[in-house]
């Protein structure tokens, strides 16, 4: 019997693993991950270089909108603008300082949506962000929202960048963390939130293993699925 296509939704806060997980899952089913923290970041890096966000983060609304509509923002499954390969630049932290404030604004959200749903019309994806239960996919049929303590997501991203040769202390990635958990929880449209219909998984003290185990628990108890 072959396993069922379903979509399965992962939000949670920034460094819980998300992509990761998501990744794992998708080449255990066969399945195409979508990372929609990725569009957004593309989004903010196109801002970033075109000067539509100052210092202070503000950002030139009008300008942002009026290029959407040129913009051409595709998962390969890296992510490009246009055709140019940005997977490595939309990591780094003057993209992670600006993205939440990005992410924030309305007609954003509506142009990533379009992308992310279009993607999904056939089932068997897995796609991870941060309003995918709540919002982009609402009727997924399984949905998982990711947690972890503060301190420990900052040191899985603090390592991770340092092993990627970028010069940013504990405290910076902290206080980065911290901001944009705010930011995402407090916007206006699509804030971060659990579905009510969410399982939560939280992984402080999980392995990626340890969480491939829940999770295959989870698939075979509600979807029959076979490993």
């Amino acid at each position: 019997m072959k396993n069922p296509k379903i979509i399965i939704a992962i939000d949670g806060y920034s460094s819980t693993g998300k992509s990761t997980f998501a990744k794992l899952i998708a080449k255990e089913l066969g399945y195409v991950h979508l990372d929609s923290g990725a569009l957004y970041r593309a989004i903010t890096l196109h801002a970033l270089r075109a000067g539509m966000i100052d210092d202070s983060n503000r950002i030139d609304e009008d300008a942002l909108l009026d290029s959407l509509s040129g913009l051409k923002i595709s998962l390969r499954p890296e992510v490009y603008l246009g055709e140019e390969n940005v997977e490595s630049q939309i990591r780094q932290m003057d993209v992670s300082n600006s993205v939440s404030p990005v992410s924030a604004i309305p007609f954003v959200r509506s142009f990533v949506d379009d992308i992310l749903r279009e993607c999904g019309k056939e089932g068997g994806i897995v796609m991870d962000g941060r309003d995918i239960g709540t919002n982009v996919f609402p009727n997924a049929q399984l949905k998982i929202f990711m947690t972890a303590t503060a301190d420990e997501r900052a040191s899985r991203r603090y390592k991770e960048m340092i092993a990627s040769g970028k010069q940013v202390t504990f405290e910076e990635v902290l206080k980065n963390l911290s901001e944009r958990d705010y930011i995402d929880s407090h916007r206006s449209v699509s804030p971060l939130r659990q579905a009510e219909d969410a399982i939560v998984l939280d992984n402080t003290t999980m392995t990626m293993e340890d969480q491939m185990v829940w999770l295959k628990e989870i698939l075979k108890d509600k979807f029959g699925m076979e490993f």
